[in-house]
């Protein structure tokens, strides 16, 4: 991922004195405000470009759409509870997050060993209900204890999984198989009774739960009925009303409950606001990017390799939107990755290609944490297909609209010339298809040196890929010997070099031509009816 740029940061609330120190050290310009009323936090975000909180400061879409520059939440700590996620997912912004009753027993005066039995990890099978951060560290210290880790998570791809030594699989296919459960995700709609009647009649007997994440995920009173019927051993760190005012749960004798003490050490307190400072200086310098809540995607983009892909779909996109025709809206697109080198591509593909369909026009910002959020609101079908070297793909024959056939757009797409010891995505091929109005228009393009490229457009292939950089004019028209000195004729009335001329190497029919140009030319009117022209002499 390209570095993002935070100049500013307000932490709002009482955080360890090394998360403004190590922001300061790397250049970043630090305010700390504390105890703002909700109109005064509104008014002061405006000047910052990211923003640290604890769990006091309610961050709302109000406060969020207040902010001009916002760029990244860090939530010094875990949960998100107090961020409205939705909200800055859609302005692109990142969000960053059996012994005690023994001992009782003890105390009583008793010597229950037998009473307290347990039982041995070793060969345990461990099911993890939420792979991000927290749940990759758990997999790590449960291996060292002999367990076999396995696991859910909609977001993080299995092969990635693999490598921590967890293999993911459904839920339907994770419950039965678990010794022990543990729970990090967080709690949303979605999440809302994870674990209900349904769920626990799937697990074995005497499975052994442990909630790390917020309460409501569990259905209290499923659990209650469970954990009467011998079905389960339960322990639970956090409950959907705090203090609890139902005692059935605290005082059961599988259960083993305590206040919420999530991060409740001297170090942990400290550390939570250390690690904030320290991700987010990671992710301006373009190192890394942990603990986002909402960007998942983003995580690896870090590569040079996928640094040029990114912009390969930007590229892509931008084409396809100009050539299509700002009158005629974005229904469908369809994205597929070619190549072994494009497969840890694929979510980081899909949103740059949509970022350059929506980039021009449409009234937002869209970026790669927000454009799958812009593309549904737009009602725009998204598919991603991704085929490997040994795949085979079906062609689709489109046929031309004869109503499209004489049209002139413009691309200016965001993209700089980068030279680069290697070309790891030059292999990799991204082809992309949209639906405008009934109309199919496609494109495929790949890296070469460094440098997106076009291939393909619609139905014309280039003779020579086509360098997706500076400004270009695409140009669709019968072959006419003297459609090119018309149209630079025309051009240089307007004060516009050729800089570059591309053709098709089919010169049959219907086709496009690139033309690289020195400056944009805003009034197309002129250069249509200079085709439909041309077009008219060659028939």
């Amino acid at each position: 991922m390209a570095p993002i740029s935070i100049q500013t940061v307000l932490i709002s609330e009482s955080v360890d004195p090394r998360c403004k120190a190590i922001l300061e050290e790397n250049g970043i310009r630090v305010t700390e405000k504390q105890n703002m009323k909700k109109d005064e936090l509104m008014a002061e975000i405006k000047n910052y470009d990211g923003l640290v909180v604890r769990s006091a400061t309610k961050v709302t879409a109000d406060i969020i759409n207040a902010a001009d520059n916002l760029k990244i939440i860090g939530r010094a700590g875990t949960g998100v509870d107090n961020v409205d996620v939705d909200a800055a997912t859609k302005k692109g912004i990142i969000v960053m997050k059996n012994v005690p009753q023994a001992a009782m027993s003890m105390k009583q005066g008793n010597w229950d060993r037998k009473k307290f039995m347990g039982a041995e990890l070793y060969g345990k099978v461990l099911g993890i209900v939420g792979l991000g951060r927290i749940g990759k560290e758990v997999a790590s210290r449960m291996q060292s204890f002999g367990m076999k880790t396995i696991g859910y998570d909609p977001i993080t791809p299995p092969e990635v999984t693999a490598s921590w030594g967890v293999e993911q699989m459904s839920l339907e296919q994770l419950w039965p198989q678990c010794d022990y459960i543990t729970v990090h995700t967080p709690l949303m709609p979605s999440t809302v009774g994870l674990l209900s009647d349904e769920t626990f009649a799937k697990c074995k007997k005497g499975v052994k739960v442990v909630n790390c994440a917020r309460g409501g995920i569990i259905d209290e009173e499923a659990l209650l009925r469970a954990l009467e019927s011998g079905h389960f051993c339960f322990y639970n760190s956090n409950r959907p009303q705090e203090p609890p005012k139902n005692r059935a749960l605290v005082d059961h004798p599988n259960v083993i409950s305590c206040p919420h003490l999530g991060a409740s050490t001297k170090e942990a307190q400290a550390r939570c606001g250390e690690d904030i400072a320290l991700q987010i200086v990671d992710m301006v310098q373009g190192k890394k990017l942990v603990g986002a809540v909402n960007a998942q995607v983003l995580a690896s983009t870090f590569s040079q390799e996928s640094h040029q892909l990114i912009k390969l779909g930007e590229a892509v996109g931008a084409v396809l939107q100009s050539c299509s025709a700002s009158n005629k809206p974005c229904s469908q697109v369809e994205i597929t990755t070619q190549g072994d080198c494009m497969k840890s591509s694929t979510g980081y593909m899909t949103s740059s290609v949509l970022v350059g369909l929506l980039n021009h026009g449409s009234g937002s910002c869209p970026n790669l944490v927000n454009v799958l959020s812009l593309a549904q609101e737009s009602g725009i079908t998204v598919q991603h297909q991704l085929i490997l070297a040994n795949s085979t793909q079906k062609q689709q024959q489109q046929q031309p609209d004869n109503n499209d056939l004489f049209h002139a757009c413009e691309l200016t797409p965001q993209v700089n010339h980068t030279h680069c010891k290697s070309d790891g995505a030059a292999s990799g091929v991204c082809k992309v298809e949209i639906v405008a109005s009934g109309t199919s228009y496609k494109a495929s393009g790949s890296v070469q040196g460094g440098v997106p490229v076009l291939r393909e457009l619609s139905d014309s292939v280039f003779r020579q890929p086509v360098s997706l950089t500076g400004n270009l004019l695409f140009i669709k028209a019968s072959a006419n010997p003297q459609l090119l000195s018309s149209v630079a004729g025309l051009l240089a009335t307007e004060g516009v070099e050729i800089e570059s001329f591309s053709a098709p190497a089919d010169r049959s029919g219907d086709l496009w031509y690139c033309v690289g140009v020195s400056s944009l030319l805003r009034d197309l009117s002129a250069l249509q009816s200079l085709v439909k022209e041309a077009a008219q002499l060659a028939i």
